[in-house]
Formats: structure tokens, sequence, C-alpha cells
């Protein structure tokens, strides 16, 4: 899981905004301007031999601030 859902930076942060495009999910931030230091990406491969699906995830980021459903509350305010 990635830790970007709990981090005070996600609405702004370049890695998270990296990890929607590759996740094909809709963008907190089209513009974002935070640079992260040190993000760490786990990238997981799941399938078989005919489909391949990757999973890609921030497992460590020197810059996370925990924020707890920082990510939940942009979500709701996108939809409104």
């Amino acid at each position: 899981m990635c830790i970007c859902v709990n981090c005070y930076h996600v609405t702004n942060c370049s890695t998270y905004y990296s990890i929607e495009k590759q996740h094909q999910k809709q963008k907190l931030n089209t513009n974002p301007s935070f640079i992260p230091q040190s993000p760490i990406i786990k990238v997981n491969i799941i399938g078989d031999h005919r489909i391949t699906e990757l999973d890609w995830d921030v497992v460590e980021c020197a810059s996370f601030v925990e924020a707890p459903g920082k990510w939940l509350l942009s979500q709701q305010l996108m939809s409104i």
C-alpha cells in the first residue's frame, strides 16, 4: 500500500502524481509543485503468462509527514 494516502503532501506531490499516472487514475493535482526527498517506489508485478499488471507504491519517503485521511479528504473535495 502506498504511504502517500496518509501524507500531508499528497495533494501537491510530484511523485504521487506519477503514481496516479501509472495507475491511470484521476489526478489530485495536475500541476504538483512539491518534490519529495528520497522516495522509494516498490513495483509489484501481478499476473500470469497472459496478462501482466504493475502496481506502483511509495513505501518510504524522507518527506513523509503523517496526516491520516488527507487523500480521502482530497478525493471528497474533487467530487464536489
